[in-house]
């Protein structure tokens, strides 16, 4: 895996998930990726996660970023959406442990992380985790070219 410092890193939220994702966005500039963006939510005020989902998955989809962290309350609701893309492989992760299979055995490319359910600690435990785990391929990859369903 290549460090974060030579990464494109795409990050979203919505309002509930909004105070952890600055806490992660300050964490990750701190590592100095090549490219970060945040496709919002830019404020607490109550919003729709779809609405910054949607832009954030699209452009990991078309390889404008690498990788990318959705976050929410439950961290289910933004987690879906951006798995209605065919290119997203979203896991919704609340231990270090389940990130680190998340890119062993899945090949991962967003991070879902349940803002009301996680300390600060944690969340940024997982960011590590996730951006420095490599996919195992083998017998993980025959399952995940199973995946698409169009």
């Amino acid at each position: 895996m290549r460090p974060i410092s030579e990464l494109k890193i795409a990050i979203c939220s919505d309002h509930a998930g909004f105070n952890l994702k600055q806490i992660v966005i300050d964490y990750l500039r701190l590592k100095n990726p090549v490219a970060l963006k945040d496709f919002g939510a830019y404020s607490a005020v109550s919003s729709d996660y779809p609405d910054y989902a949607h832009p954030m998955a699209s452009a990991v989809e078309n390889g404008e970023f690498d990788y990318g962290i959705s976050i929410c309350g439950s961290g289910n609701g933004i987690s879906m959406t951006v798995n209605k893309h065919q290119g997203i492989r979203a896991a919704l992760c609340w231990k270090n442990e389940i990130a680190a299979l998340a890119r062993q055995h899945n090949n991962a490319n967003v991070l879902s992380l349940p803002a009301r359910f996680i300390t600060k600690e944690e969340a940024l435990e997982m960011v590590d985790t996730f951006f420095k785990t490599d996919f195992e391929g083998g017998r993980h990859q025959r399952r995940i070219d199973k995946i698409p369903y169009c």
